[in-house]
């Protein structure tokens, strides 16, 4: 039986287009693809985006993380793997909407 790899969730922080959490799809040099990415715009209750992707989010009401889109980004800086703790706050955070 074959094992199945399973798609690490992981924070991306970008030059100039921000950060965003996902999962990793394919990465090549500094072009990172993720799928059902969040762009993390407001977060609260987290000091960085290493503490976010360690312990999540400990005000969920108070974030900001528009709807999963697939993404590709072209100037990754940082990529950080998530805690199974720490993706499920993130993807528990309501759509936020202007």
């Amino acid at each position: 039986m074959k094992k199945v790899d399973k798609k690490k969730f992981v924070v991306v922080r970008t030059y100039s287009a921000g950060a965003f959490a996902g999962y990793l799809e394919k990465r090549d040099g500094k072009e990172i693809q993720l799928s059902a990415a969040r762009r993390l715009w407001y977060w609260s209750g987290a000091a960085s985006l290493s503490q976010l992707a360690v312990d999540g989010v400990k005000n969920p009401t108070d974030c900001k993380f528009p709807a999963p889109v697939n993404i590709t980004l072209t100037e990754a800086i940082e990529i950080i793997e998530t805690t199974p703790a720490a993706q499920k706050s993130i993807e528990a955070v309501t759509i936020w909407q202007a």
